[in-house]
């Protein structure tokens, strides 16, 4: 846990000095994308959070590297270098569409390339979660294409919940730490003689890297994530959840005092589940109305969230305590009796849907009179 925790405040430290470096270089050099009519914000502002985002990530996995017990995991495994890899491509295509807007076609093509780099010199998708019994892949270009398809489906999920200040970091910081303490609780209680895990040192890194980002982008925000920033965010979330799945088949989670299989095959889902319902929702949005599923409107959860009546900060406030409850009450099902975490998760989730209401509520009464 120590090493692990040295390397989440190296990756804090580093994207807290470097997205200064990026908001006062986007800043200077004004480098602005026009405001668009989906945006919250009325005032230029620079979107190459992105960028610190990448440096915190980048510098931790290199001293990771030379850091005891966790440079166990870069030890004859091109993964961590692999995932390093399509994280560069994804930043730079983001770079380029935070700067100029790019054509959305040329935005996927970017994420279909980063996501085939890391399936082909990073981690591939080995099984299919299935319950009872997970599917091995013994096709190598199935997994290489499933694994690309995962990953530019999460970079898409995360993406789409970038339009409030300080959400998608909070959001994906959140589900991180609930990633995190599961793989750390699964190779810390098995036996084994390495117990060091990829999948736990990119969620610690990634908790890192959002918890020194979020400073500059909480509400107002000073910088934005951008496409850069969310789109690496969902990849590397993607990777550390395809290396979790492929350790499934091994019979690890098994071993780790009993913890239910069916547990790391839902928790990715449980963390995502937000952003991939949001991004669901908007493709049947749109298409519904013949647009391209990559088309902007202002239909997303947190403008509905605004539109409910919710202030900026509550409305993204909201949406953390929706990811608690789905992140660690997915969790809670590797610890404590089924029962018992099924019927917290269900009063927790309507205490939230009525607080979540809440607005709409006293509106509707005050008009009522």
């Amino acid at each position: 846990m120590i090493m692990y925790s040295l390397m989440m405040l190296t990756a804090a430290i580093v994207s807290y000095l470097a997205t200064w470096i990026a908001r006062q270089m986007g800043n200077k050099l004004r480098l602005f994308a026009p405001i668009r009519s989906r945006d919250m914000h009325s005032v230029p502002i620079s979107r190459l959070g992105g960028l610190g985002l990448f440096a915190g990530f980048a510098v931790a996995l290199v001293v990771a590297n030379n850091s005891f017990f966790v440079k166990d995991i870069f030890h004859n495994n091109s993964g961590p270098w692999g995932i390093l890899a399509g994280a560069f491509v994804i930043v730079a295509v983001g770079v380029a569409d935070d700067i100029m807007d790019i054509k959305w076609w040329i935005k996927l093509i970017g994420q279909c390339t980063a996501g085939t780099v890391v399936a082909v010199w990073g981690v591939q998708m080995s099984v299919i979660p299935f319950v009872p019994e997970p599917i091995r892949i013994e096709s190598e270009p199935l997994r290489i294409v499933l694994t690309a398809l995962a990953i530019v489906t999460t970079m898409n999920a995360v993406n789409f919940i970038d339009g409030l200040d300080g959400l998608a970091a909070g959001v994906a910081a959140i589900g991180a730490v609930a990633f995190f303490l599961t793989a750390y609780w699964v190779h810390r209680n098995a036996v084994l003689t390495d117990r060091s895990d990829l999948a736990a040192l990119l969620m610690a890194i990634i908790v890192g890297c959002c918890i020194g980002f979020l400073p500059h982008n909480w509400f107002p925000a000073k910088i934005f994530m951008g496409d850069s920033g969310a789109m690496l965010l969902g990849l590397v979330m993607a990777s550390a959840g395809v290396v979790a799945t492929g350790q499934i088949s091994s019979g690890l989670y098994d071993r780790a005092n009993g913890i239910p299989t069916i547990v790391p095959i839902l928790l990715p889902f449980a963390i995502l589940s937000l952003p991939l319902l949001d991004l669901g929702l908007a493709v049947l949005r749109r298409t519904a109305r013949g647009q391209s599923p990559w088309s902007a409107d202002r239909g997303h959860l947190h403008h509905k969230l605004i539109e409910l009546g919710h202030t900026h900060r509550t409305a993204v406030l909201m949406m953390y305590v929706w990811t608690c409850i789905l992140a660690f009450g997915g969790l809670a099902f590797a610890i404590f009796k089924w029962q018992f975490v099924l019927t917290v998760d269900i009063v927790a989730a309507l205490i939230m849907a009525g607080v979540t209401a809440w607005p709409y509520m006293v509106r509707k009464g005050r008009e009522a009179r």
